[in-house]
This record gives C-alpha cells, structure tokens and sequence, in this order.
C-alpha cells in the first residue's frame, strides 16, 4: 500500500519540496527510509511510531515501511519532516484518506505523544510553498506567526498529529492565521538603544553618522572605559529602518540558524547587531559544517559586526573576514553541495591602543608599561589589508569627568537617523541603474562616474596620500567617505572640506601601525 505527502526541506536558506513517499508491505518487520537522510531523520522512526501509537492510530510492529524522500538526490536533514512522515504512513495505511494531501505542506516535528514541537527554517518554507502555489501549510503553533509573515499564504497552525489528522478529513474547521506587517514596523514596536544616552565623544559619534549614511566599516581605538562598546551599540538605531525585504531575508537567516523560536513577532525588524566574543573559530564566524549552516557574518546581515578588542581575535579567523568583506556573501563548498550565504554588514570594531590600554594616556593615574615590543606585536595582529578594508577609523579617549557629571546632551538617534535616511535616498536614486545601494558598495567603475573630483580637491587628496603613505584600496575607500560627507551636507560636488573630514578618518592606521 503506498501513500504520499508533501513537505519542505532546507537547502542553505532557501527550501525545496520533499515528497514524503510510504510504502507498506508484508514480511519482516523492517522500517527504512531512503533519499539521502541525515541521521536526525533516521532517528524518526522511534518518534513517529510512537506519535502514531500514541494519537490513537495503529502502527504494526510488523510490516515492511519504507518511506521515500524525493528528490533522492538532495540531502535532507532536520525534524521537520516528522508530520509529513507519519501522515504519509497513516495514508498507506488507509486510515486516512483525504484530497488535502497533495494541497497541503506538513511541518513539524513529533513528539512521543504525538504533539508537535516547533522547527528551525519555517519562513523559507513557508516561502517555498508561496512559490510552489500549495494551498496552505500546517505548522506547530510555536511557528504559526513566522510562517504567517508571507500573507499570500494560508497558514493553519496545530498542536498534535491527531489535530492535523482531523483537519485534513474535514472533521476540524481550522482558520488561518494573518499577522499585520505594517504594525510590527511602528515605532512602538522597535526595541532601540539611544545615541543620547552617551555623554561626550560628539567627534565620535559623528563617525558614526558617517558610517552609517555610507555603510562603511569603523574601527574605535581608545582606552578601556572610554565607550566604544556603547557608542556600537547604539549603531543600529542611526541606521535606515529595515524594508520588508531586508526583514524577509534576516529572518530567512536567523530562522534556519534556530534563533527565531520564541520570537512572538515571527519577523526581525530591527537591524540585528552580533558580537560574537574573541574566542571564537573560523568556522562558527564564516559558517559551515557538515550541513552548512550561517555563521556569524550571515547573522549580522544587514546589519553589524561588532568585534570587541580586534587583537584578542586569532589572527586567522580576521583573515577569513576579507573575502565576505569584499563581496557581502559567503560561498561554502562542500563534497555533497555548494552554498551561498548573504554576508552584507556593517563591520565595527574597537580596541585598546596596547596591551594594557593605556599607551599615550595622559592621566597619570593610568600610565603605559608596556614594552615597545609587545605594543607592536600587539597591534601587528590586525594584518594590512584588513586594516584597509575599514574605511573610518577613529581616536575614542577617556570622558572627561564634566562631561561624566553633566546632564545628557546632543541629538537623539531619530534625529541622526533622518539626516542618515536622507542621505541613503540620494544614494539608492544615484545607484538605481547599478545594483549598488550604498557608497560603500562602490567599485572603481562607480567611483570614477560618481566622484569626480575638482583640481582642489586632487591636491588635497594628493598630498594626503605622499604623507601618509596610503594604499591605492585605502586611495578609494578616502574618496567613497568624502562622497558619503558630501551627501550628508546634500552637495552634489565633492568639496576640499568633504576630502578633508575623510583624510582625518584615516589618520590612525599611520599613527598606530607605521
């Protein structure tokens, strides 16, 4: 007797299609299942045997079941085939029947008793099916509210395999659920640090309007107290408001790593800040496995990176950063497959300026005694082109006690942020033939159409270049920030004083590493 379901599988990000395919036979008891499983999947035969037995159905001990995952060819892995595994086999059994079967997706992972438990991926497979025009998708309830994100789709959540039994023979009326996008973009809604909680450091933050006007990459450089772990913080909240697509895609990513479980929105729609700690391998930074899964750089998708004291990070895992860097993706090859995670974020990081913190530190109750080897060794940890790569690099000292004492003051983050939305308007409009959407994004071919610069300005830049003694990738990175200073001020033309300001941004990797 042979039964069918349809269900959904990741592939990276993206889902594809998997018919669950169950064939009973007589003969030894035996129950296999073919299509390239992953050992989470073979494992289910404990879990759905037990779920059918448990829910009131029959499951014989003895019997021939072979379940098939179609295509054979693909590699499945995950739980969330558990559902459509056992409706399948209650189906070759006859003790289902129903049309819905090849017009529904089932999604869940069983549990002994039968209730259903929540998966990773569901919005990629909810997007799936959107594609594919199944007519609607039965999920845990855990899950209802992330699915539900892709409105075109009929989305019925359950809580057990009898439940989903029921509503697929017509004994159970389900309605499905529709979540309302626009309000989880309201204000109200966004959990924001603000740039008004820092005290001082107006120079800095500065910078950081800068940064986030162009999408370019800052490093902070100050003693330990000074704020630069704040001051990142509060990055994301000066940055544009997410669109729905950017959210679709940052949640696609979070949701196939396992970190939307619990998320009673079911969609991301703040910019998402990662920090992972210095520990940490190559591997878990870039993403991978056995089953590749993002790393931390996928996660911070359009959004930011924020590696706390760079030197202590091993100096093999920062070298790994450039190519993502450089591309905004990450591209993992394995013997069974390839694949492709987004990797487009903001990267911001921060240091002490030597061992101790305190090198060049004029408060004497703070004095440097480091040796002059061990700060160069120090600071040799962050390799040239990484540090080229980094378009604004700024000085953060220690706040001084008035300013400590004294009553908050400067712009709040909203404030920031308008002049930041405005400035990427002008970018997105000058960008739109290009496929770019930022002055960070630019390749030589854009700079050279979009950034003339008048004979003033090439003096300056040149006279910038021989002192310092930059590199051509940090020559281009000088010329996008002056573009991004232009914007800010709404200027068409890049002027001595928007060239300038940029310089200054790169005053650090001569001061520091010359």
């Amino acid at each position: 007797m042979y039964g069918r379901t349809i269900s959904y599988g990741l592939n990276g990000i993206d889902a594809e299609q998997i018919k669950v395919e169950a064939d009973i036979r007589g003969g030894l008891a035996r129950f296999t299942i073919v299509g390239l499983p992953s050992n989470s999947i073979k494992e289910s035969r404990e879990r759905v045997s037990a779920a059918i037995g448990n829910s009131g159905f029959r499951f014989s001990g003895g019997g021939n079941y072979t379940i098939n995952l179609a295509p054979a060819d693909l590699r499945k892995e995950g739980v969330a085939l558990d559902l459509a595994t056992a409706v399948a086999i209650l189906n070759a059994s006859r003790q289902i029947r129903s049309e819905k079967l090849d017009k529904f997706a089932l999604i869940g992972e069983l549990s002994l008793d039968g209730k259903l438990r929540p998966v990773k991926g569901i919005l990629s497979m909810a997007t799936a099916a959107w594609k594919d025009n199944v007519d609607g998708i039965i999920v845990p309830r855990d899950n209802v509210e992330e699915a539900a994100v892709i409105d075109e789709l009929d989305v019925y959540p359950v809580d057990s395999l009898k439940e989903c039994v029921e509503f697929l023979e017509g004994r159970t009326k389900l309605q499905p659920v529709k979540i309302d996008i626009e309000k989880l973009f309201a204000p109200d809604q966004l959990n924001i640090e603000d740039l008004f909680d820092v005290k001082g450091q107006f120079h800095v933050k500065r910078a950081l309007e800068v940064a986030a006007a162009g999408g370019h990459n800052i490093m902070m450089i100050g003693p330990p107290g000074a704020g630069k772990t704040m001051l990142a913080r509060r990055l994301p909240g000066i940055l544009p408001e997410m669109t729905l697509e950017e959210a679709l895609t940052t949640t696609k990513i979070h949701s196939v790593a396992g970190m939307i479980t619990g998320n009673k929105n079911g969609l991301i729609n703040v910019r998402p800040f990662r920090s992972p700690h210095h520990t940490i391998s190559d591997i878990a930074l870039i993403g991978g496995g056995s089953y590749p899964k993002p790393g931390e750089v996928s996660l911070a998708h359009n959004g930011v990176l924020f590696l706390d004291e760079l030197p202590e990070f091993k100096k093999s895992v920062l070298e790994v950063l450039r190519q993502p860097i450089e591309d905004g993706t990450v591209n993992i090859s394995r013997a069974s497959s390839s694949l492709s995670f987004p990797a487009a974020f903001m990267l911001v990081s921060s240091m002490n300026p030597c061992p101790c913190g305190y090198h060049g530190n004029s408060d004497s109750k703070h004095t440097c005694n480091c040796s002059y080897t061990s700060i160069q060794r120090y600071r040799s940890r962050i390799s040239g082109p990484l540090l080229d790569r980094i378009d604004i690099q700024i000085e953060v000292p220690a706040v001084k006690y008035n300013d400590l004492s004294a009553l908050p003051s400067g712009e709040k983050s909203n404030d920031v942020r308008k002049r930041v939305n405005k400035s990427r308007s002008i970018q997105i409009e000058r960008f739109k033939e290009d496929r770019i959407f930022n002055n960070a994004q630019m390749n030589t071919k854009s700079i050279r159409k979009y950034c003339k610069l008048d004979k003033d300005c090439q003096e300056l830049l040149k006279l910038a270049m021989t002192k310092k003694g930059l590199s051509a990738r940090a020559y281009d990175r000088i010329i996008k920030v002056s573009r991004t200073i232009a914007d800010l001020e709404g200027s068409e033309k890049i002027l001595p004083n928007h060239i300038s300001e940029a310089v200054m941004y790169r005053s650090l990797d001569t001061k520091y590493w010359d």
